[in-house]
């Protein structure tokens, strides 16, 4: 499956187009990362345990996106856009959409 953030992909010809995918996921800040996030906070560190949350959530959503671009017959994915919210102040959730394409390959 082609991603890109681009509403073309280069050298290849878009020949259909199918329309809006999108995937979700959400993740919980539990109380063991809020305290160490914390403490990184203060020494002026990053806070691993919430990048590494982030970073499966992205990739969660993404795989949604691109599972639903597949059952509608799609082979590409273009103008992707991600996007993070933050639900009660305790959760996160990131989102994924983009315009399921057909493309024709070399």
């Amino acid at each position: 499956m082609l991603i890109t953030t681009t509403n073309t992909l280069e050298g290849h010809t878009i020949t259909k187009y199918i329309g809006l995918v999108t995937g979700e996921a959400i993740i919980g800040a539990n109380i063991v990362k809020d305290f160490f996030a914390g403490i990184s906070d203060v020494v002026g560190g990053r806070s691993g345990a919430y990048e590494q949350g982030l970073r499966e959530a992205k990739s969660i959503a993404i795989k949604e996106m691109i599972e639903q671009a597949q059952h509608l017959g799609a082979n590409a994915v273009i103008a992707t856009d991600l996007d993070y919210e933050t639900i009660n102040g305790s959760m996160l959730m990131v989102s994924a959409s983009g315009t399921a394409v057909v493309v024709k390959l070399p």
